[in-house]
């Protein structure tokens, strides 16, 4: 389970840097429309592989539907549109406050999955960690009068981003293939999103260098294979959705390095590097049961 998780988180922080070149050519909207439209088309022979019953799978059209305006359109058009009137910064403490968001949706949501002393800790200290790296990036504040509106969407949109966590787990007894219902969502989340980009953006349709295509290729892989991966360990049984997303504290970490290797005007510093230390004993403690916890807190 570690190493999905692992794996997914460093796959959805190695998206800043492909953004970055595609943001170069195309608006933020447009970009991400073509993005998911491509990712779930790329399931599809990967669901023909797995021989996925697409029958028993249209059962579920209509939660898979709503999954897809939730959690592609919903989420990432208000995380584009907050990301507009904020410091990129400011927006990557909110979104990093994610796990935090789920484990109190689910403490509140789910039986099996209350807060515990050591959860709360690890969630503080990568918070804490996530803080220090993206203050390295950059001014937290801004002049612009709708600053206070765009924190307000991204809180939304990180809001919405925990509860498609607590949906999916929900749904455990259904029969739904995660990689069907990644598909579905990006596709049809896509679409939207690309209905909204002509609306908003009006791009305009024309050749791009091929690195934009190699981005935007890398892009659409990152959420085929990162949500294929999160949605099948989601519904597992027995796994603790909070507990799940706590490694997603990897996906700044990643992020960071990432940049510092394929960005030219991007270097190591002191902060992001103390984040980075911070986040990793976040998840050091993390594997720890909470009863020698406990023990440790009593005796320090």
């Amino acid at each position: 389970m570690k190493l999905r998780a692992i794996a997914a988180c460093l796959l959805w922080g190695s998206a800043f840097a492909g953004a970055k070149i595609g943001f170069e050519y195309v608006g933020p909207i447009y970009l991400s429309g073509m993005r998911f439209t491509l990712a779930g088309l790329m399931l599809i022979p990967v669901m023909l592989a797995q021989k996925v019953s697409l029958r028993s799978q249209l059962k579920h059209w209509r939660f898979m539907l709503l999954f897809a305006f939730v959690q592609t359109f919903l989420q990432y058009g208000l995380f584009f549109m907050g990301l507009d009137k904020v410091p990129a910064a400011t927006s990557a403490i909110i979104i990093g406050a994610g796990p935090l968001f789920v484990a109190i949706m689910a403490h509140i949501t789910l039986a099996d999955d209350k807060m515990t002393l050591r959860k709360v800790t690890a969630i503080i200290l990568g918070l804490a960690g996530v803080i220090f790296i993206s203050l390295a990036k950059g001014d937290i504040t801004s002049d612009n009068p709708s600053f206070y509106a765009g924190i307000g969407l991204s809180l939304l949109s990180n809001i919405i981003g925990s509860y498609t966590n607590i949906m999916i787990v929900k749904r455990r007894s259904d029969n739904i293939s995660p990689v069907a219902l990644t598909s579905f969502a990006n596709f049809t989340g896509g679409l939207m999103l690309l209905i909204a980009a002509f609306i908003v953006e009006k791009p305009e349709i024309k050749l791009y260098p091929i690195e934009f295509y190699l981005a935007l290729l890398w892009l659409a892989f990152i959420p085929a294979a990162a949500f294929s991966l999160w949605y099948g360990l989601l519904r597992r049984p027995g796994v603790k959705v909070s507990e799940l997303n706590i490694w997603k504290f990897i996906v700044p970490v990643s992020g960071c390095i990432l940049s510092w290797i394929l960005l030219p005007d991007e270097t190591p510093d002191i902060i992001s590097i103390a984040g980075i230390i911070v986040i990793t004993a976040a998840l050091l403690l993390l594997q720890l049961p909470d009863s020698p916890f406990k023990k440790l807190i009593k005796k320090s």
